[in-house]
């Protein structure tokens, strides 16, 4: 039976629906002497049948034994790879410390040819009895959670909430790559990270909301909602961030956020959300309606924000009428002067220069016809002044 292909009736060529595939890219394979192993050596080294092999690197002579040889494991390909990765899998689980620290570099390179088993080998290494080994197995964890979300997701997850800072901090750093290259994937970790009762680990999270915020997704701007309603004011903080730049990306979402943030007891969460409002377009509605709002505010702060930004949604007797009314109730000198500057109207009480200023300049004379008044003995633009011995004689 054929397959049936859609295609485009104009051109013929087949249509695209589907979207496509997600490529991430894996960390950079590092450069050294075992890259100038003979290839065919290569297994036969890793494995231990050949103890030593020598090669030359850069101008120089090495000695290559069996860990250089499970690194340089990472050049294999095709069906080369599937046999490197058994032999992989035997130096992950030796007794030689250095073997097994030597397999954890190779790791996050083999697991793109063939990841069977090596994530279940990862999660044993990261409780070795070997401290040397548990550290390698941290940053093989921080590498490959950003590539392989789905293989590292239950490891992730524990180690993230691990008590030794040295073994989460690896973890917190897969996170923060993972929100470069799935950020709906480091949404889910999130998500469960801001219910957790360590205030710590949440503050945490919430420092992760703004790489993932970009996505226009419900989802993100849900976590940085219940973010911002948190007890702890670190967690709010580092919500609150994210409002400035959502101002522009989604501006619907951030009237809300922003509606929720005006309110905070802590002046840093107040002073995003002020940001977050100068940034807003001022002609929608909603947004309209919190600036005004926002000049009866009991944060004077946020009073004299709302109040500059006044100008920029009302026409010049609107906005006196505004500030008048404003001033009956104003007892900040800060506020109040503000308001009388309002109410100033500078094109006819201001000064010689503000008053110019409202002042149009006449348009250019086009050239064109600037050369043809000259032509018939015509002046463009003002006479020159007479001279002071023409005065004198009249």
């Amino acid at each position: 039976m054929v397959e049936y292909i859609a295609r485009d009736p104009r051109t013929g060529r087949p249509i695209h629906t589907a979207a496509p595939q997600r490529k991430v890219k894996g960390p950079k394979v590092p450069e050294g002497p075992f890259m100038a192993i003979n290839q065919g050596q290569i297994i036969s080294l890793a494995s231990g049948e050949i103890d030593l092999t020598t090669v030359r690197w850069r101008g120089k002579e090495h000695r290559m034994y069996r860990c250089d040889g499970i690194q340089a494991l990472v050049r294999l390909h095709g069906r080369e790879a599937w046999e490197g990765h058994s032999t992989l899998i035997e130096a992950l689980m030796d007794d030689d410390i250095e073997v097994r620290c030597a397999g954890l570099l190779a790791l996050p390179h083999m697991a793109e040819q063939r990841s069977d088993e090596l994530f279940d080998h990862l999660s044993v290494l990261l409780d070795d009895d070997s401290s040397i080994v548990r550290k390698a197995a941290g940053r093989c964890l921080a590498l490959t959670a950003p590539v392989f979300p789905s293989a590292t997701e239950s490891i992730l997850a524990n180690e993230l909430r691990h008590h030794l800072k040295i073994r989460c901090d690896e973890a917190w750093r897969g996170l923060s790559g993972l929100c470069e290259t799935w950020p709906e994937v480091a949404g889910d970790h999130i998500d469960e990270l801001l219910l957790e009762e360590d205030v710590e680990l949440r503050r945490k999270a919430s420092g992760l909301l703004r790489k993932i915020v970009h996505k226009k997704d419900a989802m993100v701007w849900d976590l940085v909602g219940w973010a911002l309603a948190d007890e702890d004011a670190g967690t709010r903080r580092n919500a609150s961030r994210c409002l400035p730049g959502l101002a522009k990306k989604a501006p619907k979402v951030a009237i809300i956020l922003a509606e929720k943030a005006i309110f905070d007891s802590d002046p840093k969460v107040v002073d995003q959300a002020i940001r977050c409002i100068e940034a807003l377009d001022t002609d929608h509605g909603r947004a309209r309606d919190l600036v005004i709002n926002g000049c009866s505010n009991a944060n004077v702060s946020v009073r004299l924000a709302c109040i500059n930004i006044l100008p920029r949604l009302m026409s010049d007797e609107v906005l006196r009428d505004q500030a008048s009314e404003l001033l009956r109730d104003e007892k900040n000198p800060k506020v109040i002067k503000e308001l009388n500057s309002l109410l100033d109207d500078v094109q006819w009480s201001g000064t010689e220069s503000q008053k110019n200023a409202f002042l149009a300049p006449a348009p250019s004379v086009p050239q064109v016809d600037r050369e043809i008044v000259e032509s018939q003995g015509g002046v463009v633009g003002l006479e020159p002044l007479p001279k002071k011995e023409d005065l004198r004689h009249d």
